[in-house]
């Protein structure tokens, strides 16, 4: 098979990027490391593995990821069709079960014709007219050396962490109730705290152990901070932040409680629940013994305990365009959280436009434009503005999307019209092909 593209990557943009080019009848060969080197992150072989959450986060209209992924819905994402069908109860957000998910995805990139997997470690680039490299946050030595030597310069990096997982059976549910907050389902295992629970939770969190991290292991990302770093900026924070009560109200009291713990169930047969905004690098031994004194997890048997990974990312808006393609070597493009976005969705929506523009690239046809009007159009248009300094890694929101042309006060209101606006955008897009 003569291959006109080259994939570096099974992660969830580079199992996009090469969906898209294959649907359009381009060969590509799709390379993933694993289970010939595994990252300290991964535990499986499969393609698209989720390594934290298991939640691609809200599908309300309302919210900016779920705009992008209803516009990806519409675009034809391999990604979201796999999270759609393999969807399980988390209320407003779109939560999978990760291990069906995954198996779903290299099952189909495994049977299209048009793509070749191979399991192998990349040490140079393949011999192939174009490359997509989407090698995620935790690249390889061996690639990261042909990344520097692309870009010229050094890899930016922060740290980010995955949550524990508790099995739901050894969990005290008396002490829990089930609920979704402002009375949106029943989803959540919620974990209540009283003000004597709670000052004692976070006193021992405070000051628990962490594992020792080097001077260049200290940055981390806002949007994925461990849980003992959040709540060393003040007592309330975690009470504001992934424990916050609002919305939920403790059916044996009527009351809303001072604090609530929330688990989400992290697999099909709700066996596995995974602890919500619990992303930490505590010691494991420290994790057993602090997280235990939230109640109802006084005997919790953990089957994976939080970690902390390096992250890397290239300063996008300095090398790519706005369809992550190198600007002074169009041959080579970037895609997923190398590029600077961060989250699953986004991850994937890099995937769709890297290998939609090449596609289209390939086959001398006209790339439609995707505005900042719409989602997927504002991200690639953030990480690609070169008048950005501070280059950090952003998720999709709205406030990198173009404002109404009419000032509108009301936040809910505001998310909608610019959600309805972007939708009638892809619509459009997808009217011209």
């Amino acid at each position: 098979m003569s291959y006109k593209v080259a994939v570096i990557g099974g992660g969830l943009a580079g199992c996009e990027a090469a969906w898209q080019l294959a649907n359009r009848g381009i060969k590509v060969a799709l390379y993933e490391m694993r289970p010939e080197n595994r990252s300290p992150a991964h535990t499986t072989s499969y393609l698209a593995e989720l390594v934290c959450s298991n939640s691609l986060r809200s599908d309300r209209l309302e919210n900016a990821v779920g705009l992008l992924k209803e516009e990806m819905r519409r675009l034809n994402s391999l990604i979201i069709k796999a999270a759609d069908l393999h969807r399980i109860p988390a209320g407003g957000a779109l939560a999978v079960d990760r291990e069906n998910f995954s198996k779903y995805i290299t099952h189909t990139i495994g049977a299209h014709p048009n793509i070749t997997l191979y399991r192998k470690e990349v040490r140079e680039l393949p011999d192939t007219e174009y490359t997509i490299i989407a090698t995620g946050p935790l690249s390889s030595p061996s690639i990261s050396k042909i990344i520097s030597e692309l870009t010229r310069e050094d890899y930016l990096y922060f740290f980010d962490a995955a949550a524990p997982i508790v099995t739901v059976e050894s969990l005290d549910r008396s002490k829990m109730f089930k609920a979704s907050r402002y009375s949106r389902g029943d989803d959540y295992l919620n974990c209540p705290m009283n003000k004597e629970e709670y000052t004692k939770f976070w006193n021992e969190l405070v000051n628990a152990e962490v594992v020792t991290l080097r001077d260049f292991e200290k940055k981390v990302f806002e949007g994925c901070m461990p849980i003992e770093v959040m709540a060393s900026r003040g007592i309330d924070t975690l009470r504001f932040g992934p424990l916050k009560p609002v919305g939920l109200v403790d059916p044996r009291t009527g009351k809303e409680p001072y604090a609530v713990v929330q688990l989400r169930q992290d697999n099909h047969r709700a066996t596995l629940y995974n602890m919500v905004g619990f992303q930490t690098n505590l010691k494991f031994g420290e994790q057993k013994r602090v997280f235990s004194l939230i109640p109802g997890m006084e005997n919790a048997e953990f089957v994976r305990y939080g970690v902390m990974h390096r992250n890397t990312f290239i300063n996008s808006p300095k090398l790519l365009n706005s369809f992550y393609q190198m600007r002074d070597n169009p041959k080579i493009y970037f895609a997923g959280q190398i590029t600077g976005v961060e989250g699953y969705v986004e991850s994937a929506a890099s995937g769709f436009l890297a290998g939609y523009h090449l596609a289209k690239t390939i086959l001398g046809e006209p790339m439609p434009d995707f505005p900042d009007t719409t989602a997927i159009g504002a991200l690639s248009h953030y990480i690609s503005n070169p008048a950005i300094n501070n280059f950090q890694p952003m998720n999709i929101n709205f406030g990198i999307m173009r404002p109404l042309d009419n000032k509108v006060r009301n936040k809910q209101q505001r998310n909608k019209l610019l959600s309805e606006r972007a939708l009638e955008v892809i619509d459009v897009i997808m009217e011209s092909l």
